[in-house]
């Protein structure tokens, strides 16, 4: 695999002003599509510099993929500030139509650590993407209330001994689904994969291979 290039900083246009992203294209042209990294809580140092989010971002460019990463209103240079995930799921929507404006025949994924898991699993109800990648999904606190699961190849991820979002909430919320995700525990695994980034990126980008058609 050839290094990676740095990755091209770039601002989008939000809904609460202007959002700060990562943009890193493969060097095959035209890449297979292109994927949305959303990181985790803003309040609670989350940032698209965040170590899962950064393995996201690996783990499709490893994939031919084309990987967006950004940062929510109110971090870093975006703008704005935060508004109990409403307007971050709409700062994730914005990116989402910046990547089809800019390749509306791409196929897209959609992907997300904690916080940004249960945005992406809320946007891709909105937006039906290719795919979904969901890394212990805050679900119980930011998408629990889903009048629909999202209709894509689905894969969650999740660490068997998570100290901040309990793999029990994460298992009964997979039961409630039909035909819902699929689930990969991680054993002695904490909720930021210490340890597990390597095997976390070789699963997503096994997963994304396995659904590139």
């Amino acid at each position: 695999m050839p290094s990676r290039p740095q990755p091209e900083t770039l601002f989008i246009d939000g809904p609460a002003g202007r959002l700060e992203a990562l943009l890193e294209a493969p060097a095959v042209v035209p890449s297979k599509g292109v994927a949305l990294i959303c990181h985790p809580h803003p309040q609670q140092g989350g940032t698209m510099q965040n170590k899962v989010a950064h393995t996201l971002a690996r783990a499709f460019y490893r994939s031919g993929y084309t990987a967006l990463r950004f940062n929510f209103r109110g971090v870093g240079k975006s703008a704005g500030e935060y508004d109990e995930a409403r307007g971050e799921l709409a700062d994730a929507l914005a990116c989402v139509d910046y990547l089809q404006q800019r390749w509306p025949q791409a196929p897209f994924w959609l992907s997300g650590f904690s916080f940004g898991a249960a945005i992406a699993i809320n946007a891709a109800i909105e937006r039906r993407p290719h795919g979904l990648i969901s890394i212990a999904p805050a679900v119980y606190r930011f998408a629990n209330n889903l009048d629909k699961q999202p209709d894509c190849p689905w894969l969650i991820v999740h660490g068997d001994t998570d100290e901040l979002v309990p793999i029990e909430e994460t298992i009964q919320w997979v039961n409630d689904m039909e035909p819902g995700p699929e689930l990969d525990i991680f054993e002695d695994t904490g909720h930021f994969f210490h340890g597990k980034l390597n095997e976390l990126r070789e699963t997503v980008t096994n997963f994304v291979a396995n659904h590139d058609d």
